[in-house]
This record gives structure tokens, sequence and C-alpha cells, in this order.
């Protein structure tokens, strides 16, 4: 049985790189030291994510893939595999807010995110679409934050044959109505909620960060999970920074899961509608 041990972080991360590559330096080497080999960090831990959702303003430092920091990241990886968030500029001088997942060899995929919630849209360039990926731990996908309140992009990845999924998110609590127990908050409800649903339903190991702490105008839920194809938590750092840890043989337990009640095997896609939204819907 070949178990992997993997782990999520929840951890606050703003606009100075070299705080940000302290803490994730720290990060990194506690995760090693405990025999992680797959790493989440958040959503934009590399700048900071956006103050507000208003506008273009107080913008995260824009990283090329190739860069230097990228590069940085990387070698703090070393032999472990580690999945990070930052601001992309592409070659047109485009943002993106993007994740990549490296190792010590270097950068084995790259992502943008693809949905975007309220008017980031106004900081960032949308991506195209899912696409999972090998790497020295297995067959991966990634997400970001909004990504997962929509079940086609992690269907997409399982269908690609995604066992892992790491979600990394800059998800905050509610900003009206809020719950003076952040464990009752609405928005950190559907967080956790969207981790385990799309867990089970693909049946899929589902590796979620976040982060943590207020920025801006926002206010982070952490809740950095494991969750199991069963849709059950293994382990979180709940509303707390930490790391969340836990070990699975990853094949043994998709395989498992799948091996009566199938789900990617039962779809009927010719039964399903893939007309857009009518005006009244949208």
């Amino acid at each position: 049985m070949a178990t992997l041990r993997m782990a999520a972080v929840a951890a606050p991360f703003g606009r100075d790189l070299e705080e940000n590559f302290s803490r994730i330096s720290t990060l990194v080497s506690d995760a090693r030291a405990s025999g992680v080999r797959l790493l989440a960090l958040p959503e934009a831990c590399l700048g900071g994510y956006l103050a507000n959702l208003n506008g273009p303003e107080d913008l995260p430092p824009a990283l090329r893939p190739d860069g230097p920091e990228i590069r940085r990241l990387a070698a703090l990886a070393g032999e472990m595999v580690v999945v990070a968030g930052y601001c992309e500029r592409d070659d047109a001088g485009a943002r993106y807010n993007s994740a990549v997942c490296v190792t010590g060899d270097g950068v084995l995929a790259n992502y943008r995110k693809v949905h975007q919630p309220l008017r980031e849209d106004l900081s960032y360039r949308a991506g195209d679409g899912f696409a999972a990926f090998d790497s020295p731990v297995g067959r991966l996908g990634m997400q970001i934050c909004y990504d997962k309140a929509f079940p086609e992009a992690a269907r997409a990845l399982a269908l690609d044959g995604a066992e892992i999924v790491v979600s990394v998110s800059a998800w905050p609590l509610s900003a009206t109505n809020a719950h003076p127990d952040p464990a009752q908050d609405r928005w950190m409800r559907r967080f956790d909620l969207f981790d385990r649903a799309r867990a089970l339903e693909n049946q899929i190991v589902w590796l979620a960060s976040n982060q943590m702490g207020t920025f801006g105008s926002l206010r982070f839920a952490a809740s950095a999970k494991v969750v199991d194809p069963g849709g059950e938590v293994l382990a979180t750092t709940g509303f707390a920074a930490g790391t969340a840890v836990a070990e699975l043989d990853v094949a043994a337990v998709v395989e498992s899961a799948r091996r009566v009640m199938g789900f990617l095997r039962d779809l009927r896609p010719d039964t399903y509608a893939a007309a857009a939204p009518s005006p009244a819907a949208a």
C-alpha cells in the first residue's frame, strides 16, 4: 500500500513578497519534517489577493510563471509537490488569477482561474479550461476559490483522470449579515459544503487551502481541509491558521469508493441538457 501524506494550509498573505516567502519557507520546512509530499498553499499567497472587489486598485505584483519568484518557490519545494496561488502576467501584460504546481525540477502545471465572482473581472482576465496533469504524487487537477461552486469544473478534472484536486482559495466570510461565530457564518458553511460535495460527487480526494485573517475589506474563512472520496473531512484547521494533514492511499480509496457506486462510470451525458441559461435565469 503506497500512502501519500498531504497537507492544506490556512494562513495570511499580503503584498510583501519577502514576508510571503518567509512564511512559505517555514510552512514547507514544517511540512517536510512531518513527511508531507503534497502541500497546498492558498490562493494569492505570492503577493496577496485583492483588497476589495470594487475595481483594479492596489493590485498584487504581477509575476511571470517562468520568472524568478516561481523559480524561488520551486527551489523551496525541492522533492515535495507544492501548489500556490499568484497573480500571473502574460506576454501581453494581461493579468490572471493563477495557481502553479512546482517541484524542485520546476513548473509541472499552471492554471488560470476560470470563474470570477462579483467584480473580479475588473482586475483579472479569465482562464479558459480545466486539465489534469501528472505529478510525482499522482494525477492532479487545480482550481481556484469560486471555481468550486461549479460542479462542472471538478467533473471536468475527474473525467480527465485527476484523483486529487487541489482547490486554493481566498474565500471570505460573509460581508453582510455576518454571524458572530465564524463557524456558523453562511459563507464558511458554503465553503465547507462545496469542498465535501465536489469530493463526493466525483469520488476523488479534495485538498482545500484558504487564506486566513483580514486583508483590505475582506475577512477570510480559513477552514483548510483534506476530504476523502466519500465526502468525509479527514483533517481541517477550522476557523484558524494552521495546516490540515492527512495520509491515505489515494488509488486505493478512490477505487474503493467507485467499486459499487461509480458516479463517473454511470454518467448519462446523452440525457443532460447543455443549453445556455435563459435570460430570466441569468
